[in-house]
């Protein structure tokens, strides 16, 4: 074997090439694009581009431990041998099949064996990476850092970074930087994604145009807890991007004989700019979902923005009588059903009805709403405990906390740790019962408090416990007995918003819940940025009523249906106050959006513009149909003219065929795939009809 010997991994339309470097014993880059683009030689050779650096430093290495590459920044820190850091290994072995490649270094002398593992996703553009660590020694390692991988780009003149910031009630955010030199990172500590980034990250050559040209390749990390990702324009030239878990506890250990796996990363590419790269990911979304993206994802009616903790029975089938006669499919009754739950001071862990507030019993009231033809639906937030609960006066030890220092309370509630097989027993326990006892179908499981004091007093220190991994564990391992027990319940992720979302939660659950700002203008710069990194599939959006809770500015109800529609539609109004006029509206939306969801969840999505434009747009096309959907909006952006009526604006579509020719199912009007792709669908936009949705059929 020759230390140019090269691995190909192919998708469905790209090749990611792999080979051992000249220069030592380390994998690196030799090519990553469309197909063919392996042949040839390597634009990612920096050998010569700069002086006073290793080899290792200025390799396109995939992965490199601290030791062989010193200078640039290592993907994997270990402590060994007392006091020592460092890894020196040599290559020993590559396997290479049908479901991937396996490169295998070993350092004898630390005790360690490092496996970079590789495996393409059938009828995806993904290859996804992760690495394997064994502890061979007689001693324990301290794993100080251990990222899944390394990612490197090729660029003339730095990378444009784009990446999905925010907040609560902001995320999603899409935000861009150049980076010429430095470093950029991005993560979270709180034990969950977070709100502030998302684990996701997209890198173009900042000098090629942002135009959907550019070649543009994207990471993801397939992690519920604490992470990084950071890009680093190295000395030459080189754009490298490190992606990984960050133990909450600073270091894991690996005794003798352990293997830890890291998370995988997802590695995506496209030719045709970010938004080519968003349908890699939506394909991507939808083979997580497997077999269940053929489920109808069902119209739902959310209780919360209407009653709040104030939860009874009458008030509740009300609102169910109401969300049944404009159509929705699904009545979920949110927080405040179980006893203790008069606010957000008790009740958490006591996952029992409150008898006070449904006093024919609950059983009787969840039949009274599936008498009206819905599906039956609850709020959980199952990490949760408070204070006040049974469960804590009874499992005080269950709560995550130090020894002989106080539990600091966020949102008057502490957290589960979910690490212990016990607490994990509780929670599978908990909704066994709920979903055997009632005819539950919609779980919307929430998660409003990361982890603060991280401790398991009595199981020795946290540095030798690792609590994040724990919590993550016991996370999906709940997630998946739902998937198996209870295949029939579709599965809400929510954690205060947008707080953890990813794929490995995407992978388990049916939807998740971008954000609790359901703000028309501010939702629609949420789920732009969204559907760069997430399926439509997967996108609840709720239409609320306006103005609301998060902002004043006015939409029509038409707007905040049509935005609601470009993912899974559901209600969160508080719809006695809506006249005869408005739930008449509503009806005939909800009747269109059940006529076209099919397009919506399965079709090929495309952004046109964005929130900062004065007309923006998504455009869904029919996979194996004739149809085109186009959900348009104005923004309200002035263009340095007033709206003249019979003036329209015009919003450029995509991917059509140009000597096709569309006719617009609401007008009647037949255009040519030339002259939309040209000039643009024409909307007539006034005060009062400040959104559509246009279904074009391909004659």
């Amino acid at each position: 074997m020759t230390s140019y010997e090269r691995w190909t991994l192919r998708t469905e339309h790209t090749s990611y090439t792999v080979r051992l470097s000249p220069d030592g014993p380390w994998a690196e880059l030799d090519a990553w694009g469309p197909h063919g683009a392996e042949d040839g030689p390597s634009a990612l050779d920096w050998s010569r581009r700069t002086h006073y650096i290793t080899p290792a430093d200025a390799a396109p290495a995939e992965y490199l431990p601290q030791g062989q590459r010193p200078f640039t920044g290592a993907d994997l820190v270990v402590g060994h041998s007392g006091h020592e850091r460092g890894v020196w290994w040599e290559f020993t072995g590559a396997e290479q099949d049908a479901d991937g490649l396996r490169l295998t270094f070993t350092d004898a002398l630390a005790g360690l064996r490092t496996t970079l593992c590789y495996t393409t996703v059938p009828g995806t553009d993904v290859v996804l990476r992760w690495t394997e660590l064994t502890c061979t020694g007689e001693s324990e390692l301290r794993l100080e850092r251990l990222d899944s991988g390394a990612v490197n780009v090729p660029v003339a003149a730095g990378a444009r970074l784009t990446y999905l910031t925010g907040q609560w009630s902001q995320e999603f955010t899409h935000t861009q930087l150049t980076l010429k030199r430095g470093t950029f990172t991005m993560g979270s500590t709180q034990g969950v994604p977070g709100h502030a980034y998302v684990p996701w990250l997209a890198v173009q050559d900042a000098a090629l145009p942002d135009d959907g040209t550019a070649p543009t390749y994207g990471i993801a990390l397939e992690w519920s807890g604490n992470w990084h990702v950071t890009a680093e324009a190295e000395p030459g030239g080189a754009v490298r991007v490190r992606a990984g878990r960050v133990p909450h506890e600073g270091v894991v250990v690996l005794a003798p004989g352990e293997t830890l796996t890291t998370p995988r990363l997802a590695c995506a590419f496209s030719p045709e700019g970010l938004d080519g790269l968003a349908r890699v990911w939506h394909r991507y979304d939808r083979h997580l979902t497997g077999e269940r993206l053929d489920r109808t994802r069902k119209v739902l009616y959310n209780s919360w923005e209407a009653t709040g903790f104030d939860v009874e029975a009458d008030a509740q089938l009300e609102l169910a009588k109401a969300a049944a006669e404009i159509g929705a499919e699904l009545f979920v009754v949110d927080d405040g059903w179980f006893t203790g739950r008069a606010d957000d001071t008790g009740g958490l862990g006591d996952w029992y009805p409150d008898p006070a507030e449904f006093p024919q019993g609950f059983g009787q009231f969840v039949e009274d709403v599936r008498a009206l033809g819905l599906g039956f639906g609850l709020w959980v937030e199952p990490e949760a405990i408070s204070p006040r609960s049974r469960l804590y006066a009874e499992h005080p030890e269950w709560v995550y906390r130090v020894e002989g220092r106080p539990g600091r309370l966020v949102r008057n509630e502490l957290l589960l740790d979910l690490g212990r097989t016990d607490v994990q027993d509780f929670v599978i326990g908990t909704f066994d019962r709920l979903l055997t006892e009632y005819p539950v179908e919609y779980l919307k499981w929430d998660m409003n408090r990361p982890p603060t004091e991280r401790g398991r007093p009595g199981e020795g220190p946290a540095d030798r416990l690792d609590l994040d991994a724990g919590h993550v564990t016991g996370y999906l391992r709940v997630l998946d007995h739902l998937r198996t027990a209870h295949p029939h319940v579709t599965v809400e992720g929510c954690a205060g918003g947008g707080g953890r979302i990813e794929h490995a939660t995407v992978a388990r659950t049916d939807v998740v819940w971008p954000s609790d700002n359901t703000a028309p203008l501010d939702r629609l710069r949420i789920q732009h940025g969204f559907l760069h990194a997430h399926g439509p599939h997967v996108m609840s959006s709720w239409v609320t009523d306006s103005p609301g809770v998060f902002d004043p500015r006015p939409r029509s109800l038409a707007f905040r249906f049509v935005l609601a529609m470009c993912g899974v539609l559901g209600i969160g109004a508080d719809l006695r106050t809506w006249d005869p006029e408005q739930r008449a509206e509503a009806a005939r939306w909800i009747a269109r959006y059940k006529e076209v969801r099919d397009v919506v969840h399965h079709g090929e999505a495309r952004l046109l513009g964005s929130p900062d434009d004065a007309t923006c747009g998504v455009q869904y096309t029919e996979a194996d149909g004739p149809r085109v959907l186009v959900a348009a909006f104005s923004t309200g952006v002035l263009d340095g003219a007033p709206l003249v009526p019979g003036r329209p604006a015009r919003l450029r579509l995509r991917g059509l065929d140009p000597a096709a020719r569309y006719r617009d199912e609401e007008t009647g009007t037949e255009y040519s795939g030339a002259h939309l792709l040209h000039y643009g669908l024409p909307l007539a936009w006034t005060a009062e009809h400040d959104a559509r949705l246009a279904v074009l059929t391909r004659g």
